[in-house]
C-alpha cells in the first residue's frame, strides 16, 4: 500500500503522520513545492499549476491514492486534480472540520490563513453545515509560516495575537489551515487557559487519513508493524525530511524505522 501526500510544506505531516498510526505499513511519498510556497496569496490558476506539479511527481511513483493535504490547494485546485488522476488514482481532499465543530453548538471559532478568512468558500461551509450556530472567523496571520520554519518564538506571538481575536466563550475552534494541527496543544493553552473547561479542537488529519483508507478498501490496523517505507520530494525532487519538520512528533514519527533509533 502507498499513500501520496501533496502539500506546498510540512502542512502535510499532520495527516501522513494520521495515516501512519493507521497503516504503519503504509509506504508514503510526502510532495511539497518549497520552490513555491506559500501557495496561499498566489493566484487561482498558480495554485493550479504548482498543486499538479507536486501530483504529478508524486503520481510518478504509482501511489493508491493522493490526499491534497492542503485547505489552500483543495479549494483552488481539486477539480484539476481529480480530472488529471481518477480514477486511477483516487484524489482526496481535506475541508475544515466545521460541520463536527458545529454539530456539538456554539460559539464556535475557525482559524485560518486571512486570504481563507472570510472568503466565500468559508462562508459557503458556514451556511451550509453551521447554520444557527455562532461562528467567529479569525484570521492567522503569519502563522502558518512560523509553523513551517519551527520558529518557535514567532509561532507563540501568531497564536496568541489569534486567541486574543477569538471570542473567550468560545466551545470549540476549527483548525481551518493543516499547518495549525502541528501546534494544536500550544492553540488549546492558549484559548482556553488553565482553569476554564477544556476546549475542543476539529481538525481534518485524522478524517483524511480515514477516508484515504476508505477509498481503496483497506482497513485501519495500527497494530501492523512499522515497515511503511518514505520518500520525500520537494518541488519533483527527491530529498529528505526537513529539519523544520522533525521539530514536531508528526515529523519524527514519519522516519523510517533504521534512521529513528
Amino acid at each position: 500500500m502507498k499513500i501520496a501526500l501533496i502539500d506546498s510544506g510540512t502542512g502535510l505531516l499532520a495527516a501522513a503522520a494520521a495515516v501512519r498510526r493507521l497503516r504503519p505499513d503504509a509506504d508514503l511519498v510526502l510532495s511539497s513545492d518549497p520552490d513555491g510556497m506559500p501557495w496561499g496569496p498566489r493566484s487561482t490558476d498558480d495554485i493550479v499549476e504548482r498543486a499538479l506539479a507536486v501530483a504529478r511527481a508524486a503520481a510518478a511513483h504509482e501511489p493508491d491514492a493522493l490526499v491534497v493535504a492542503c485547505n489552500t490547494a483543495s479549494v483552488n485546485a481539486l477539480p484539476a486534480l481529480r480530472a488529471e488522476l481518477e480514477p486511477a488514482v483516487p484524489v482526496i481532499g481535506t475541508v475544515p472540520a466545521i460541520k463536527p465543530a458545529a454539530a456539538g453548538g456554539g460559539p464556535v471559532a475557525i482559524w485560518a490563513t486571512p486570504a481563507t478568512t472570510g472568503s466565500p468558500y468559508q462562508r459557503g461551509l458556514i451556511q451550509e453545515f453551521a447554520d444557527g450556530v455562532e461562528v467567529a472567523e479569525v484570521p492567522c496571520p503569519g502563522l502558518a509560516d512560523a509553523v513551517e520554519a519551527a520558529d518557535s518564538a514567532a509561532v507563540e506571538r501568531t497564536v496568541a495575537a489569534a486567541a486574543a481575536l477569538t471570542p473567550r466563550d468560545v466551545r470549540a475552534v476549527v483548525l481551518g489551515c493543516t499547518h495549525y494541527e502541528l501546534v494544536a496543544e500550544l492553540i488549546r493553552t492558549a484559548v482556553r487557559p488553565t482553569g476554564l473547561p477544556p476546549l475542543v479542537l476539529h481538525g481534518s488529519a485524522g478524517a483524511v487519513a480515514a477516508q484515504a483508507l476508505r477509498r481503496i478498501g483497506a482497513e485501519p490496523a495500527p497494530g501492523l508493524a512499522p515497515t511503511g517505507g518514505l520518500t520525500v520530494l520537494h518541488s519533483g525532487r527527491t530529498a529528505e525530511l526537513p529539519k523544520a519538520a522533525l521539530a514536531y512528533p508528526e515529523g519524527r514519527l514519519l522516519r523510517p524505522v533504521a534512521s529513528a533509533r
